[in-house]
């Protein structure tokens, strides 16, 4: 059965350069592509804003110190606004710029294909198992 998925070689990593466009894409890659990511921007497309301790309780599993990590990475890559309000306790909000809302289409797509095709996924990892266990 031919493959409909395309050719096209992925770039290729020169000498490790932070300049090699490969590079930089995989380094974008890795914080948009991550799971907690994903549905970090998915639980902020449907509120303007969320604090910590929303977005904790409402991403299953997700423990705090990995929900403080990738939010400081979507943080720096842009696609997440922190605002801090000086109170007593502080007050932590986040939500998404503008960049971080045009990821959304793309995330919730993969968050909804994910959903979609758990049974799918699980039969073959099942299978693939047994394959390996003989």
């Amino acid at each position: 059965m031919l493959s409909t998925y395309p050719t096209t070689p992925f770039p290729s990593v020169r000498d490790g350069l932070d300049t090699d466009p490969g590079l930089q894409t995989r380094q974008v890659l890795a914080h948009i592509a991550d799971k907690w990511a994903v549905l970090i921007l998915c639980r902020l497309s449907t509120a303007q804003v969320r604090r910590f301790s929303e977005l904790r309780r409402s991403i299953d599993g997700v423990s705090q110190k990995m929900l403080a990590k990738t939010l400081r990475n979507l943080e720096r890559d842009g696609l997440v606004r922190r605002r801090l309000y000086a109170g007593v306790p502080p007050r932590v909000d986040y939500s998404l710029t503008d960049l971080g809302a045009s990821l959304v289409g793309p995330a919730d797509g993969f968050r909804r294909w994910a959903e979609d095709h758990l049974e799918h996924v699980h039969n073959a990892q099942q299978s693939y198992d047994a394959r390996k266990a003989d």
